[in-house]
């Protein structure tokens, strides 16, 4: 019973898996542009799982795309910032 909170939001769904939080803190390495080929290579991941992952947090409001010519740059909203740094203080918290 203590676990049905998770599956209340659809924004769970996405992280009860190692890859999509490695990918979400990639995003917080580093203030350059991110790509989602890089992306994919810093979290170790297929770039069209990268992609996939990626479309599933746009759709919750934790990253947006923006486009610089042919380019797709992946930027944390606010909303994914927040979210980030809760996995970071979790991921400090349980070494």
């Amino acid at each position: 019973m203590a676990l049905l909170w998770w599956k209340k939001g659809k924004s769970f769904e996405i992280f009860l898996r190692d890859k999509p939080v490695e990918l979400l803190l990639c995003l917080t390495r580093q203030n350059t542009n991110k790509y989602p080929s890089m992306l994919a290579k810093e979290a170790r991941c297929t770039y069209s799982h990268t992609v996939h992952l990626l479309q599933k947090m746009e759709q919750q409001g934790l990253v947006r795309f923006e486009k610089k010519g042919r380019l797709k740059i992946v930027q944390l909203t606010g909303k994914g910032e927040k979210v980030a740094n809760k996995f970071e203080d979790l991921g400090k918290l349980l070494m």
